[in-house]
């Protein structure tokens, strides 16, 4: 669904929390998928905003890429200690309670 958000999942993000996204048809792609685990975190922003996609990380180098004003599809950000089942819970919260459009240059933080 085009009004749905759909996840560009970085590279330390829990097998489980993909896979459960993706059990309940949420629409998640992820770096290892794509080949670029070595890619600059500004890269990162770059291809998922190119693919329209909001992306979930647990690494705070995304926050200071936010404040220095590189435009991106959202941002949603977990602490690294934070439960893998409520990491699955909020994404499912954001994707069924919030547009594509709602996210842009957004931060969200569960």
């Amino acid at each position: 669904m085009a009004d749905r958000l759909r996840f560009y999942m970085d590279e330390h993000v829990p097998k489980a929390v993909t896979e459960g996204l993706r059990r309940r048809g949420v629409d998640v792609i992820t770096v290892q998928e794509l080949g670029l685990q070595a890619a600059e975190d500004a890269r990162h922003l770059q291809h998922a905003a190119q693919d329209g996609r909001v992306v979930f990380t647990q690494d705070a180098d995304f926050l200071r890429l936010h404040a220095s004003g590189i435009p991106h599809q959202g941002i949603v950000y977990a602490h690294q200690q934070t439960p893998a089942s409520h990491i699955l819970r909020s994404l499912m919260l954001l994707h069924d309670v919030l547009s594509p459009d709602d996210m842009v240059r957004h931060i969200e933080f569960l």
